[in-house]
């Protein structure tokens, strides 16, 4: 059986712009997912990458073009810049972490909704009740939101060390059991035919 890691970041417009279109390959093809996500700032300073508000005026300009594009394509809502981002990613990702060691629900819904809340629905994404709701809609317990966090956190560093040491430099990033790596959501494709054996 296939396996795939997916490292993430749940302040990511293009983590958003995935939808929930990993998972419905992983079910084409039988394959497991393990969700990791990951401080994407830190990973930035760690790879060689820039924060956004970091870039030069024209990869900022860039960005926000090919934002409204990529929405487009694949017909989800999207405000490039939402109110309430950047905001602290931590919250989220904890709960994501104890909802997968939980299990019983939906984490490829959780993982949506969460980011589906940041930019879609003008919501923070690092405040408990928010959080609790997007737990709550994908089927898991919204007391997850307050439980593990330790061993979220532990987690949480933990990720993303292991994605500084599997080659991962932005998000989304997937990585196959035979190390295949895609970075971005315009690659699920090529993860698709990978799984396939055509690539």
């Amino acid at each position: 059986m296939a396996h795939i890691d997916y490292y993430f970041a749940t302040i990511s417009p293009y983590t958003y712009l995935a939808g929930q279109r990993l998972e419905e390959i992983a079910e084409k093809h039988g394959a497991t997912i393990t969700y990791k996500p990951f401080d994407i700032v830190t990973l930035f300073g760690r790879t060689g990458g820039v924060p956004p508000k970091d870039r030069h005026p024209s990869r900022q300009e860039y960005r926000l073009m090919d934002l409204k594009r990529q929405a487009a394509k694949v017909g989800l809502p999207l405000n490039p810049q939402p109110s309430h981002w950047p905001t602290n990613p931590a919250p989220s990702s904890y709960a994501i972490i104890a909802a997968q060691s939980a299990g019983g629900g939906d984490l490829g819904k959780l993982v949506h909704s969460i980011t589906t809340a940041c930019w879609a629905d003008e919501k923070d994404i690092a405040q408990d009740d928010v959080i609790r709701a997007c737990l709550d809609g994908a089927g898991f317990d919204p007391e997850l939101a307050n439980s593990g966090l330790l061993s979220g956190a532990e987690t949480y560093a933990t990720n993303l060390e292991d994605a500084v040491n599997a080659g991962v430099f932005g998000a989304p990033f997937y990585i196959t059991d035979q190390d295949d790596r895609f970075w971005g959501q315009d690659r699920l494709e090529d993860l698709d035919l990978t799984l396939s054996g055509k690539l």
